[in-house]
C-alpha cells in the first residue's frame, strides 16, 4: 500500500473510531481528537478534570475500539513502585520468578498520578520514555503500540505531590476537559439510567497502529514550517531575542527542545486526520495550545491577574 492510499485509510478509520466511541461517550470531541492525535503521534496524554467527567470510562471506550490491552493504576499515597512494574516471588521449586504488575500493557490509565510520591510518580518514567523497564537489575521490554495516559484533579491540591516539570515535559500533550453542555448532559443521563448495553467494536489491530505511527513520522514537512514551530517555542523563553514583553512580564520558564519536537509530530498527525499529505502552520497552531499548556511557568503577576496559560499561547500565534 502506498503512503498516500494509507493516508486515505487512516482518515477513514479515524472517523470509523470516533463514530464508534460516540456510542458510549457523549461530547468531548476535542478531547478525543487530542487523544487520537497523541496516541497515532506515539506519545502520551495528561488529562485534567474534575472528578465525574467520564475520564476513566473514556480511557477504557478508547482501548475497546483500537483493540488493546487495558490496565487501570489507581495511584494512592502508599502505593510502592513494585507495586506498578511487578516483583520477583520465591516459587515452589525456591526460584526467583518475575510477576508482572499492570505496567505491563498497551495502554495504562494512571488515574490521579499526583496522588502518589515521587518515587511512585519516577517509575513511570522510564516506561514512558524507552518503552521499557529494568527490575532487579534485568532489563524487560514492553509490547507496543504504548501509551500512558495519566488523569489529574485539578480542584484539591491537599495531600498531593505535584508532578516534577521533567516529568510533566513527558508527556505529549495536557489535555483540559470541561463540563458538557446542558444538551449532553441530559443525553449521558438519558444512556446512563437506562438498562441498555452497548458493545463497542474493535477496529484496529496492534501492528495497524504501529504501522500509522511508522506512517505519520514519514510524512515530509517544509523547512517554514518547521522554523514556525521552533520560533513559537522560542517565543516561551523569557530570556529569548524573540520574546515579547508580554512574555517576559507573565512566565518564569519557556518550554525546551521537546516541545518542539512534539509540535511537528502532532501537526503530521492533525494534517494525516486530514487528509494532507504534507502539514502546513495551521496545523502547528491547532496543536499548539495541548503541547505547550503545561510546558510554561507563569510567574506570581499571572496568577494574581488570572492570566492562564491558554491566553500566553494564543498571544505567540
Amino acid at each position: 500500500m502506498s503512503d498516500v492510499t494509507a493516508i486515505h485509510n487512516l482518515v477513514q478509520k479515524r472517523n470509523e473510531l470516533k463514530k464508534e466511541i460516540a456510542k458510549i461517550i457523549v461530547g468531548q470531541d476535542a478531547v478525543v481528537d487530542q487523544i487520537l492525535l497523541c496516541i497515532f503521534s506515539g506519545g502520551h496524554a495528561l488529562l485534567i478534570g474534575v472528578p465525574g467527567l467520564a475520564k476513566t470510562l473514556m480511557i477504557n471506550t478508547l482501548s475497546q475500539a483500537l483493540g488493546l490491552d487495558f490496565k487501570r493504576i489507581q495511584f494512592t499515597p502508599d502505593l510502592m513502585p513494585s507495586d506498578i512494574l511487578g516483583s520477583e516471588i520465591l516459587d515452589e521449586n525456591r526460584n526467583f520468578k518475575f510477576i508482572k504488575g499492570p505496567i505491563f500493557s498497551n495502554i495504562i490509565l494512571a488515574d490521579e498520578i499526583n496522588r502518589t510520591p515521587p518515587k511512585t510518580q519516577a517509575a513511570l518514567l522510564e516506561a514512558m520514555q524507552e518503552r521499557s523497564v529494568t527490575i532487579a537489575g534485568q532489563h524487560h521490554k514492553l509490547d507496543l503500540p504504548y501509551f500512558v495516559l495519566a488523569t489529574q484533579n485539578p480542584i484539591e491540591q491537599e495531600g498531593t505531590y505535584p508532578l516534577p516539570e521533567a516529568q510533566l515535559d513527558r508527556f505529549m500533550f495536557a489535555i483540559k476537559l470541561e463540563y458538557p453542555t446542558f444538551e449532553e448532559e441530559v443525553q449521558v443521563v438519558k444512556r446512563t439510567t437506562s438498562d441498555v448495553k452497548t458493545e463497542i467494536t474493535p477496529l484496529f489491530t496492534a501492528q495497524e497502529i504501529i504501522d500509522f505511527q511508522h506512517l505519520i513520522r514519514r510524512i515530509p514537512v517544509a523547512d517554514n514550517v518547521i522554523e514556525y514551530a521552533v520560533t513559537l517555542v522560542s517565543k516561551t523563553r523569557p530570556d529569548n531575542a524573540l520574546t515579547t514583553d508580554f512574555v517576559k512580564n507573565y512566565l518564569d520558564w519557556g518550554a525546551g527542545p521537546r516541545a518542539s519536537q512534539n509540535l511537528i509530530l502532532a501537526a503530521k498527525a492533525h494534517a494525516a486526520f486530514n487528509g494532507k499529505f504534507s502539514p502546513d502552520i495551521e496545523d502547528v497552531q491547532a496543536v499548539a495550545t495541548g503541547i505547550l499548556r503545561h510546558r510554561i511557568i507563569k510567574n506570581y503577576k499571572a496568577d494574581a491577574e488570572g492570566i492562564t496559560e491558554e491566553v500566553i499561547i494564543k498571544k505567540l500565534m
